[in-house]
């Protein structure tokens, strides 16, 4: 395993946060992407310095907030400053909402899509100039088994934005092999423990039209979404068992990478339909004469 610099967003909490402490555990140099660092999350940059010198490990923060240009492009450019190169970026910063889709706004949807999707790109075109560069690299993206496992009822603005990152991911992977950049998609199922996904979750602006499903026909369902998922999940299930698969990912070496990871106690079924999806995709390459573009090319 060679030492890497790797930058991880919405790492104040959750998957993010254990990511970035298991990496810098692992031996990489991590940089935890955190918003509003000298305001609300002041206590989680704080945290991570504290985890840094009780444990020995190359841990820092950054301020990096993805729905902001500026702030990814001047957050992106302090690493590069301080290590000269990023060899890996996970794309993990997202948030959720719950209730039923029709009473979301078309504004909340675009600001899931806002944060769950164009995110990525913004710190992709930050980050993939250098990487383009040096001729190596690793881009991580974390979907979620939701985007072809199981869709329980009042997750859809969320789904829905997930669906469109895993299919952005897709399209940039080929697109990144030629360049010596390999792509890896980390698939976790639901995690209702763990983790503050569930917690702090959105909900409906339009509380009048939420209320009609709510106390309608669809009384009772999202308490039965909730509990259902959660009675899904075997005891022992721990939202560290995803930064543990990254981890593993990040280690192996060039070219060895999975094209996608599942984490997935509840066994939603996601893997069977990606596995099939993949298939699919690999074979109309073969036949449209683009196979190489599969695999990341090793820098001459």
């Amino acid at each position: 395993m060679s030492k890497q610099v790797i930058v991880i967003t919405g790492a104040s909490s959750g998957f993010g946060a254990l990511t970035a402490r298991a990496l810098a555990t692992a031996g990489h140099t991590v940089y935890a992407g955190i918003r509003e660092t000298k305001g609300r999350n002041a206590a989680q940059v704080e945290a991570a310095a504290a985890f840094a010198r009780e444990n020995g490990v190359d841990l820092r923060t950054v301020e990096l907030d993805v729905a902001a240009d500026a702030s990814v492009e001047a957050g992106i450019a302090a690493v590069i400053a301080e290590q000269g190169c990023i060899d890996t970026i996970i794309h993990n910063a997202g948030h959720m909402s719950f209730g039923p889709a029709e009473a979301f706004t078309p504004e909340q949807f675009a600001e899931l899509y806002d944060i769950n999707v164009l995110s990525t790109q913004r710190v992709n075109r930050a980050v993939l100039p250098y990487m383009r560069k040096e001729g190596k690299g690793l881009v991580v993206w974390v979907s979620s088994s939701s985007t072809r496992g199981g869709t329980p009822p009042y997750l859809s603005p969320y789904f829905a934005a997930k669906a469109a990152m895993d299919s952005l991911a897709v399209s940039y992977a080929s697109e990144l092999t030629r360049w010596g950049i390999e792509t890896a998609i980390i698939v976790p199922g639901a995690f209702t423990k763990g983790t503050n996904h569930f917690a702090h979750s959105g909900s409906p602006a339009d509380k009048a039209r939420a209320a009609e499903y709510d106390n309608g026909p669809y009384a009772g369902v999202p308490d039965r979404a909730l509990k259902g998922l959660a009675s899904l999940e075997p005891a022992d299930a721990d939202a560290a068992s995803v930064a543990v698969a990254i981890v593993d990912v990040v280690d192996m070496p060039f070219g060895w990478r999975p094209f996608r990871t599942h984490i997935d106690p509840s066994e939603d079924g996601a893997d069977i339909v990606n596995g099939v999806a993949d298939r699919v995709r690999a074979e109309l390459f073969r036949r449209i004469g683009l196979e190489d573009l599969l695999k990341p090319h090793a820098k001459a």
